[in-house]
């Protein structure tokens, strides 16, 4: 004989919500709000077994979500860490509704809303963006290093580069004076008088270039001469024809200014001596 009949519907889909403040593992207090869809899988555990089995649920859920928060950091269960946090609840709530032996699956696990509690949460929010301000001073900083970094290294190179040519020059200079300098010394070992009037000849081509006048200081005189090479090599140069630089009709005609610059001392030393006997 059968007394009575209690009907289950298995496919329902049913929601239980729970809300409430927990302690994190960093000892931070934070307000955690979970839906958690459910339904009946074995209607004889759920009619049998339990009294009730939503409020065994409930249970499980506090004991469930108390366990998984109580062991994360409150900055993962704020901020990426829900997702994970969701999971965790679902797969430790399924173990404890099967210990139970209500008939109940789990079917999804949502959290809702975590956040820090009211009373503190200005405090809260300033510490977030604290930590965002952090963020992108970090971002920014990286930013310019980036950019700043290649650009040093370039200049680097390119000072490097600099200083690699400079010497390459300095010594070719240096390796080319000397070798100038050998074979100068063996010409004068070959003719010394010619080599010496030579030297003589492009150190008087070299001071007269840089210079248009020339103050002789004569043997036995009182008076300094003045040599106006300027009018010498302009009366020079007239003379002879026109070239493309003034450097090379200098070094053409060098004789003959210093045949010219020899003579007008020469004039001038017995000008003053004649003024010496008056």
């Amino acid at each position: 004989m059968i007394d009575t009949v209690s009907k289950v519907n298995v496919t329902k889909v049913r929601s239980h919500d729970h809300k409430a403040l927990m302690l994190t593992v960093d000892e931070a207090i934070v307000e955690v709000g979970v839906s958690v869809q459910y339904s009946v899988q074995e209607p004889k555990n759920y009619l049998l077994n339990v009294r009730n089995p939503e409020e065994s649920l409930a249970q499980a859920v506090e004991s469930a979500l108390r366990h998984v928060v109580g062991s994360s950091q409150m900055d993962q269960i704020l901020t990426e860490g829900r997702e994970l946090l969701a999971d965790d609840v679902k797969i430790r709530l399924q173990n404890y509704i099967n210990v139970y032996g209500t008939g109940l699956l789990i079917s999804k696990v949502n959290v809702e809303n975590t956040q820090a509690p009211t009373q503190v949460q200005e405090a809260f929010d300033d510490v977030i963006k604290a930590k965002e301000d952090e963020q992108r001073v970090r971002n920014e900083a990286e930013s310019y290093a980036n950019g700043i970094i290649p650009e040093a290294r370039g200049r680097a190179q390119r000072i490097r580069e600099e200083a690699e040519a400079y010497r390459s020059e300095i010594v070719a200079r240096a390796s080319g004076q000397a070798d100038r300098f050998d074979r100068m010394y063996q010409e004068y070992i070959k003719a010394p008088e010619v080599t010496k009037r030579r030297l003589y000849i492009e150190t008087i081509e070299e001071v007269y270039s840089k210079s248009s006048k020339v103050v002789v200081d004569v043997d036995g005189g009182n008076n300094m001469m003045y040599l106006p090479l300027d009018k010498i090599m302009g009366s020079n140069k007239a003379a002879t024809p026109a070239s493309s630089a003034s450097s090379s009709v200098l070094s053409s005609n060098i004789g003959n200014i210093t045949d010219q610059v020899i003579e007008e001392i020469r004039k001038r030393q017995g000008v003053t001596r004649r003024e010496g006997r008056n």
